[in-house]
C-alpha cells in the first residue's frame, strides 16, 4: 500500500511539471490570440498558409492570420490578418506569402510602404503576391534542363586538326 502512494505522488509530480513546462512554453513562443484590428489581404496563392500562421515586419511578428476564405468570383485567397495595435501600417503597404527557408514553414511578410496614412480595421491591403510553387519549379527546372535541340538543326565542325570522318 505504502508503495502505490508513493509512486502516484511521483506520478502527480511529473504531470504537473509537464503542464508547466506547456503553458511556459504556449506564453513564452507567442502563441496566443493576436489582439488587435484586422486588415484583409487577398492572394492569388495560399499555399501553406493557415489560420494562425505568423504576420511579420522586418522578421518581427506583428500578428496572426485570423481568417482564410475563397472569393467565389475571382477565386482568390483572402486572407484576414490581425495585427498588434500598437503596429501602424501605412496604406500602400505590400504583403506576400514566404517561407522561412527552403523548407521552412510559411508566413505573410508586410512591407511597409511611405504613405502618411495608415490602414485603419477592415482596411486592404492592395499589393500583395502569394506564395511561390517550390516544387513546381524545381519540376520545371528539372525538364527543361533535360530537354534536347530539335533534330535536324546544323552539323557542328570538326575541330581544325581532326581527323575527318571515316
Amino acid at each position: 500500500m505504502q508503495n502505490s502512494i508513493v509512486e502516484t505522488l511521483i506520478g502527480a509530480v511529473v504531470i504537473a511539471v509537464a503542464a508547466l513546462f506547456l503553458m511556459f512554453a504556449y506564453t513564452s513562443t507567442g502563441s496566443g490570440p493576436v489582439r488587435g484590428y484586422d486588415v484583409v489581404a487577398e492572394f492569388n496563392r495560399a499555399d501553406g498558409v493557415n489560420t494562425g500562421t505568423d504576420v511579420r515586419m522586418s522578421g518581427i511578428k506583428v500578428g496572426a492570420v485570423s481568417g482564410m476564405r475563397l472569393d467565389p468570383q475571382t477565386y482568390s485567397a483572402v486572407l484576414t490578418l490581425a495585427l498588434e495595435n500598437s503596429i501602424k501600417i501605412p496604406d500602400d503597404s505590400s504583403a506576400r506569402i514566404t517561407s522561412e527557408g527552403l523548407l521552412g514553414s510559411q508566413y505573410v511578410s508586410i512591407e511597409p510602404g511611405g504613405s502618411q496614412d495608415f490602414l485603419v480595421a477592415g482596411g486592404r491591403i492592395e499589393n500583395t503576391q502569394g506564395a511561390v510553387d517550390l516544387m513546381g519549379l524545381i519540376g520545371k527546372v528539372m525538364f527543361s534542363a533535360g530537354a534536347t535541340p530539335a533534330a535536324g538543326g546544323a552539323a557542328v565542325a570538326a575541330p581544325s586538326g581532326a581527323p575527318a570522318g571515316p
